[in-house]
């Protein structure tokens, strides 16, 4: 094979993922062309209502899917925390590449942390998650939904609508716009856990075994292990974009420590839970834990955060 096309949105952080993916494959494979193929998804299209209710993170992969169905592309690069637990017939997850930082970061122009933010402060996202997670931490913040690319959100924070504004650690830096505002602060994963698959990129491909082939020096071992958990367990309590989940795997040594939480959007009501395994048992690490979070009536909570979500958002 001598020609890949990477079908991509045309964001500059879904540029910079495929174009990242695109240097990694050439070195790796001399003599091999990678294209890029710059589409634009539904998602990209609908900038002013929150994903939760419009169908949720699948819609800024479907348009580039069906270009792979369709012969016109080989595969997409994804935030991993963006990719449905499930794929349409005929495609497949075929490479999950070394992650970045996991954590989520407040940005700000006036605060240097969440700790630091006054009373009332107006915090900027619409991740169901994030907003979960700030006000449990916080109930005396007043959240508001935070569309847009990277840039139009930092935009909107510099031009005060924002006393700060919640992004992933690993897409800021990727970006490198750290210095971009005054003050940049990763969160503890103690305090916000991230999505599943976050900071790792997903490389969706046509399933087909020389283009799985080409794309397996991007996988990476460590990435593989602590996503896989993260995405057992949000398929087992079938989460997507419109439930609050947060899922974190970290790989140490000979063990795996796993943290989840599932709540209501507004944090009024949580479950925590955290359990640690054998490096050797991680295969069955997502769905022991969310048994343990199903016990405790995970199940029950999700249902009254979708039915919240919708009058909230």
């Amino acid at each position: 094979m001598k020609k890949l096309i990477i079908a991509t949105r045309g964001s500059k952080l879904a540029l910079w993922q495929s174009n990242h993916i695109k240097e990694l494959l050439e070195n790796f494979h001399k003599g091999l062309s990678v294209e890029l193929k710059i589409m634009k998804t539904k998602g990209d299209k609908i900038l002013d209502t929150p994903l939760a209710k419009i169908g949720g993170k699948g819609l800024f992969t479907k348009e580039l899917e069906e270009a792979m169905l369709n012969g016109e592309a080989h595969i997409a690069v994804h935030s991993l925390k963006d990719v449905p637990t499930e794929f349409p017939k005929g495609l497949v997850l075929s490479a999950i590449t070394k992650r970045e930082d996991v954590r989520d970061a407040l940005l700000s122009e006036k605060y240097p942390s969440l700790d630091e933010l006054p009373k009332g402060a107006i915090v900027g996202t619409t991740s169901l998650r994030r907003r979960m997670q700030i006000l449990q931490f916080r109930p005396d913040l007043k959240i508001k939904n935070l569309r847009g690319n990277v840039d139009t959100r930092i935009k909107k924070l510099k031009e005060g609508e924002y006393d700060a504004i919640i992004l992933a650690t690993a897409g800021v830096k990727r970006l490198n716009l750290e210095k971009s505002v005054k003050y940049f602060s990763p969160i503890p994963v103690s305090i916000m856990i991230p999505a599943m698959g976050q900071a790792a990129l997903g490389i969706e491909s046509v399933d087909d075994e020389k283009i799985k082939e080409i794309l397996s020096p991007l996988n990476n071992k460590e990435a593989f292990i602590e996503t896989k958990i993260e995405r057992d367990f949000v398929e087992i309590l079938q989460g997507g974009c419109q439930v609050p989940i947060g899922v974190n795997a970290k790989l140490q040594e000979d063990f795996v420590t796993v943290r989840a939480i599932v709540g209501l959007p507004d944090g009024s009501d949580v479950i925590r839970e955290k359990i640690s395994v054998a490096k050797m048992d991680y295969s069955m690490a997502g769905k022991e834990l969310a048994d343990i979070m199903v016990e405790s009536g995970a199940v029950k909570l999700l249902k009254r955060a979708e039915e919240m979500a919708l009058n909230i958002l």
